[in-house]
């Protein structure tokens, strides 16, 4: 079966390496342009597109389905598009070229989670079983037939990027096997069915911590940000990011956004939220990079006055 495959980030990836080891007749890749990357902006390829050309596969880069994309896919003729995190909607006109459609692997148990980003906004609410999903794409959001899904536990200690990671992987071989059962004639795609909730891509807002709710939430939250667009707070007027945190559920005497310090081989630094408080492991102050929770402790020595808003 000819097979075009459309996708652009690195969790992207393994689903192209999985179709290419099932033996599939990957004739093409679609992805997103280059795009300006690090403190010098250089152009560079998508994770999709540098392991095409690796792989010596025709690459069509467009941040949109336009005419000369439709065209170009087209003369591919592929049997099938597999569909990973493109970025972008397909339109109808485009959705008709594979006679067996769009198939997209989706990071989550739809309908559960439909939108741009299902794992973060899943860590966020504090799922304690997420997964993955192929379906045949359709012209809502996320609303086609479901081919297959898998399940996976949720650790609480993992952030969205961890857990994007793994499902990459498993959601990889779950797509090649949705495939080859398409090949077969063995595939039945079934409606979707259960409560529909929405996760939209996440901004910069999304990512600031409000000291006033619990500490599993906000825990939740960081984890769900981290590593896009990142948990932040404010100190002294600057913002102050935040990588990883973890629960203290034995100190109960600090107000929210309120941090104690310690200092020497014990250091610590510790908030209070709306519950109980939470030990910070990694930490970046405005101008400098991630570091250790208790070594930015130690530098601030015995201060008192130290207060996230």
């Amino acid at each position: 079966m000819r097979v075009l495959f459309a996708g652009t980030p690195a969790v992207a990836v393994p689903s192209l390496n999985a179709l290419l080891d099932a033996g599939f007749d990957v004739v093409g890749a679609l992805t997103r342009p280059d795009a300006p990357l690090g403190r010098k902006r250089v152009l560079t390829p998508s994770p999709v597109a540098a392991r095409a050309a690796e792989l010596g596969l025709p690459v069509i880069k467009a941040d949109k389905i336009d005419d000369d994309a439709v065209a170009a896919i087209a003369a591919l003729a592929p049997d099938a598009a597999a569909i990973v995190a493109y970025g972008a909607l397909i339109p109808e006109r485009a959705l008709t070229i594979p006679r067996h459609g769009w198939i997209n692997l989706h990071f989550s148990l739809l309908p559960a989670w439909r939108g741009a980003a299902p794992v973060q906004h899943s860590v966020i609410a504090g799922d304690e079983i997420t997964g993955a999903s192929t379906f045949l794409l359709e012209k809502g959001l996320d609303t086609g037939p479901v081919f297959g899904q898998l399940t996976e536990t949720v650790d609480p200690g993992l952030t969205s990027g961890e857990l994007l990671e793994r499902l990459s992987h498993s959601g990889a071989v779950l797509l090649a096997q949705t495939l080859a059962a398409i090949d077969a004639g063995r595939a039945v795609p079934v409606p979707q069915s259960g409560d529909v909730t929405l996760a939209p891509k996440l901004t910069i807002e999304d990512g600031r911590m409000d000291w006033k709710q619990p500490a599993l939430a906000i825990r939740r939250r960081i984890n769900g940000v981290t590593p896009e667009p990142g948990a932040w707070t404010t100190w002294d007027g600057a913002r102050f990011k935040i990588g990883a945190a973890t629960p203290r559920p034995d100190v109960t005497d600090l107000a929210p956004g309120q941090v104690r310090l310690g200092s020497g081989a014990g250091a610590s630094a510790l908030v209070g939220t709306g519950s109980t408080a939470l030990e910070l492991q990694l930490v970046q102050p405005a101008g400098k990079k991630m570091m250790p929770g208790p070594d930015w402790a130690r530098g601030l020595g015995q201060r008192e006055d130290v207060v996230f808003e």
